[in-house]
Formats: C-alpha cells, structure tokens, sequence
C-alpha cells in the first residue's frame, strides 16, 4: 500500500512538471512511479506523451507499445505509437501500429491520416491515395485528410492537384497549422512566387513566431532575389532560436550569393560545430576554401570531403543525386580522384543509364592514371550517348597519352562533326597537325598538353 500511495505521488508530480513544460522532470518522476507500479498503462501512455514532447520518438513510440500491451483494448496506444514511429523516421514500424489501431477502430479518420503520410515517406503513393479514398468515406469534410493527401502529391511533383487539396483543407479548416505556408510552398514550385509571398506573410499574421514559415519564406524570397528581406527573415529565427542550424545555414548562402566568402564560411563554421553533420554544410566549407586555392587550406578541405565520404557510406539514403553529384565533382577539385571513382560508381549503380555518370567516373580514372579503366569508362558514357562531346574529347586525349595518333585523330573528326566550335577539341588538332611524331611523343610525357574534360 505504501508503495502504492508513493507511485501516486510521483504521478501527481509528473503532471505538474509536464504542465510547467518540464519533460526531464516529468519523465524521471513517471519513471520513479512505473518501478514500482510497471502495470499501469495509463503511466506509460502519459510517459509516451512526455516524451513526444521532449521530442523523443522513438522511446516515445516504445513507451506507447508498452501501454498498448498492457491495454490491448485501447486503440489510441498504438495509434500514438504510429505517429511517433513517423515521426522517428520509421513509416514501416508506423504502419504496423496503424493497422492495430485501425482493428480497435476501422471508423478512425485519424488513422487513415496517418496511413497516407507513411505510405508517401515509403513512396507507396497509390496506397496513400486508397486510405485518402477511405477516409473520405468515413470523414468526408476531414481537413487534415486533405492536407496529408497533398504532401504525397507534392512529392510526386503533381503541384496543382496539391494546391486543390490545400485550398480544400484551407476552407474546411483556416486554423489548420501552416496549411497556407504549404499552399505557399506549391504556388512557388509552379512559379507564382508572388502568390506563395502572400500566403506566407498571412501564415505569418497569424504565427508570427513560427520558424519553419519564416525560413520557408526567407528562401522564397532569397530566389526572388529580395536579399535583403530574405535576411531579414533568417535573422528574426535567430532572435527566437538562437541555434537554429538552417537559419545559419541561410545566411551562409545568402552571403554567397552576395560574394561575401568570409562572412558564408563564418556561418557555416557556425553550422557545423552546432552539427557536424549538416547536410551539405563540409561540402560549402570546401568549395569556399577550394575556391580561395592556398596550400596551406587543402588539408582541411581534404578531411571535410573524406567526412562528408564516410557519412555517404555509413548513410547513404540520406543522400540523394544531386549531393552525391556535388560531393563527386568537390572530390575532383580537391585532387581526390580515387575517392571521387568510389562516389561516381556509387552514382552508377543508382542510375546505370546515365551518359554524365560514366563520364565522370572516367574523368576520375583517367585523372588517377587508371588510363585503361577510365577509357572503358569513357566507351560506356558512350554508348549510352554517342554525341556527348565532352567524353570524345576525353576519348581522344587518352589515346594520346597511350601514344595512339590515329586513333587519337579519328575521335577528334567524330568530335568536331559533332561541335565544329569545340574549343578544347580544336586545340588537340591543331596540335596534331603542327607537331611531328618525336615532337608529339615528347608532349605526351608532360600530360598530353590538356587536361580531361567534365562537361
């Protein structure tokens, strides 16, 4: 009984800690209570919600299982068992909660919402259609149905589809959070910025202090060219959230956009030592310090570029094409051409098809001195493309560094057919026509008078 009456007071003291907005204390006195009571379900679902307000997914997800073994009667457990697996990244565990809880409850809009955002993340789009479908049917007028089925079609790009079901959401609910900075974010990825301008500064009217709206609107206005503004925006996040890492990182690019290198690398120093590891944030530091070209700065750029490679292998999902693309292309700059190959293969294998990949892997090759494999490379971009000039071009200075002058010649005619302005190509005639064989050879021992070609 004195146990009891303990794990009570405990309780007592977690839901005013959790009131007052004191997630540690709320969690230890919860805690305290369940060592000696572990069977309440009702003290583990309220642990799940102290810490989904702490904003700790994944134990609040585990604390919700837990109340939901302990109650399998309760639908709303493993409901907020499959928001908070959402919201730890883990759509798949989110399903499976859903499911249970759509047993409990088959007449759950709720769930159908939540339904529709884990398919999208898995990219199971027509399956988010058929839960929209469903909870239309059980919900019609339901605005959050609405606003979860535009996210699946933003992300399919099918923008004015996502506007219609926003403006839905938006007249079925007006308070809905941040439904029009997501109108907003639409009207921008079709092109009518202006439009998008407005609808956040009415978000904004009626949360003047949300973070996300303000640095959603800070980039709008950064690709409108409206600096000023956009940092007048990146700096008022800063007020509210002083080590608000994208903000920094915004401003980091605002500065490069106006030439200021000092000030963009100062930000994105500031990035990376509140996260080392930003996205994107090593591979600026790079190219800014690259760009500068002193001795002395290629060590550093040297290690971000080998961290940004091992986050690639320890995470490669969490880098699309374009990253990877970019990173490469870094790699290459930085003289780093064999693990500029590690990247392009990689790229490879996700997209075998494609003509620029090939070719930049055997620029890598061929600038490692991988001469024969960087020239298969070369044969493969094309055959996917027979007319990228770039890789002819390559093709034929390779020849040259093996001595082949014939076939050398050949490639440069296929080049020129192609492009007759080809500069690069021109000058590899002319030096061909110009030079004699032992005049040639000699050239060819100090690196074939070129450097290969990206693009």
């Amino acid at each position: 009984m004195n146990d009891w009456f303990e794990a009570e007071q405990h309780v007592e003291r977690a839901h005013e800690a959790y009131e007052a907005g004191r997630w540690d204390e709320a969690e230890s006195e919860l805690r305290e209570a369940l060592a000696r009571n572990p069977y309440q379900a009702e003290w583990q679902f309220n642990l799940g919600l102290t810490l989904e307000a702490a904003g700790r997914h994944a134990d609040a997800m585990d604390a919700f299982a837990r109340a939901s073994s302990l109650n399998t009667e309760d639908a709303q457990s493993p409901l907020y068992a499959g928001i908070n697996a959402l919201r730890a990244e883990r759509p798949t565990d989110a399903l499976q909660w859903l499911e249970r809880a759509e047993r409990l409850e088959p007449a759950s809009v709720e769930v159908c919402v939540h339904r529709i955002e884990a398919f999208a993340m898995l990219g199971e789009h027509d399956n988010a259609e058929t839960a929209f479908y469903l909870g239309q049917s059980i919900e019609p007028d339901e605005p959050e149905l609405y606003a979860a089925m535009a996210e699946s079609l933003m992300d399919r790009k099918q923008y004015d589809k996502a506007v219609w079901c926003l403006r839905e959401a938006a007249r079925l609910d007006p308070e809905l959070p941040r439904v029009q900075a997501r109108l907003a974010e639409a009207y921008a990825a079709t092109g009518r910025t202006e439009r998008a301008r407005q609808l956040y500064l009415r978000e904004l009217r009626k949360y003047p202090g949300d973070t996300d709206t303000l640095l959603d609107l800070g980039d709008l206005l950064m690709d409108m060219g409206r600096l000023d503004e956009a940092g007048e925006k990146f700096r008022r996040v800063l007020e509210i959230q002083p080590d608000c890492v994208d903000a920094h990182f915004a401003l980091g690019e605002l500065a490069e956009r106006r030439g200021d290198a000092p000030t963009a690398l100062r930000q994105y120093e500031v990035v990376l030592r509140l996260n080392p590891g930003y996205p994107a944030a090593r591979r600026r530091v790079a190219q800014l310090v690259l760009d500068r070209v002193r001795d002395d700065d290629r060590a550093l750029v040297h290690r971000l570029l080998r961290m940004e490679l091992a986050d690639v292998r320890a995470r490669p999902d969490s880098f699309n094409n374009d990253d990877l693309d970019i990173l490469g292309n870094l790699l290459l700059d930085a003289g780093l051409t064999r693990e500029a190959d590690q990247v392009f293969a990689r790229l490879i294998d996700r997209e075998p098809g494609s003509c620029r990949y090939h070719h930049l892997r055997s620029v890598a090759l061929l600038e490692s001195g991988k001469t024969v494999a960087g020239l298969e490379e070369v044969r493969r971009a094309l055959a996917i493309n027979p007319r990228f000039v770039p890789a002819i071009h390559n093709l034929a200075l390779g020849s040259l560094r093996q001595g082949q002058w014939m076939r050398a010649r050949y490639w440069i005619r296929q080049g020129l057919s192609i492009d007759r302005e080809d500069s690069a190509l021109r000058r590899l005639r002319v030096r061909l026509r110009l030079r004699a064989i032992g005049d040639l050879l000699r050239w060819v021992t100090r690196s074939a008078g070129g450097v290969f070609r990206r693009g």
